[in-house]
C-alpha cells in the first residue's frame, strides 16, 4: 500500500509541476489561454475535435496528462530497484530521466498520435527537456530514492 501512496503522491507530483512549467513556458512565449496546453494532450487522442470541443476536452487534456505522468511515474519506481546506475546518483538518474521522458514523447508517442506535429528547433527542444527534467525526472528520482532508500530498508532498533 505504500508503494501505491508513494507512486500516486510522486506522480501527482510530477503532473503539477510539469504543467505549471508547461503553462508559464506558454504564456511566457505570448500564449493566452493556457486551456490550449491541454486541448493539445487532449489532441493525441482525439485529433483536431479538441480544439472545438468545449470544457469536456480540456478536462480530458488534464486526465491524459496525469496518465502519462503517472505512467512515466510507475515506469521509474519499478526500474528504480533493478539498476544500481539509477540509485548511485539520483541527480544524475533524474536528469537523464527527464531527457529520457522527452525523448519518449517527442519521438515516439507523440508521432503515433493525431496531435498536430511542430517542427523541430533546438531552443523549444532544450527548454522542453529543462522542464521535463526539473518536473519529472528529479522529483520522481528523489521520490524513489526516498521509498527504497528509506522506507523499505529494515530499520535497526538500539
Amino acid at each position: 500500500m505504500r508503494f501505491i501512496r508513494i507512486v500516486l503522491l510522486a506522480a501527482l507530483l510530477a503532473g503539477t509541476l510539469d504543467a505549471v512549467g508547461a503553462v508559464i513556458n506558454y504564456s511566457l512565449n505570448g500564449g493566452k489561454d493556457p486551456a490550449v496546453i491541454f486541448r493539445y494532450i487532449a489532441s493525441a487522442v482525439f485529433g483536431r475535435a479538441a480544439y472545438t470541443g468545449g470544457t469536456n476536452m480540456v478536462i480530458w487534456g488534464v486526465v491524459l496528462h496525469y496518465a502519462i505522468a503517472l505512467g512515466f511515474t510507475i515506469a521509474f519506481f519499478l526500474l528504480y530497484p533493478r539498476m544500481a546506475i539509477l540509485s548511485d546518483n539520483r541527480w544524475l538518474a533524474g536528469v537523464f530521466y527527464g531527457i529520457a521522458v522527452w525523448m519518449v514523447m517527442n519521438l515516439v508517442v507523440v508521432p503515433m498520435s493525431h496531435a498536430r506535429k511542430f517542427p523541430f528547433r533546438v531552443t523549444g527542444a532544450l527548454i522542453a527537456m529543462g522542464i521535463l527534467i526539473l518536473a519529472i525526472g528529479i522529483p520522481i528520482s528523489l521520490m524513489a530514492h526516498y521509498y527504497y532508500d528509506y522506507t523499505e530498508k529494515p530499520r535497526i532498533r538500539a
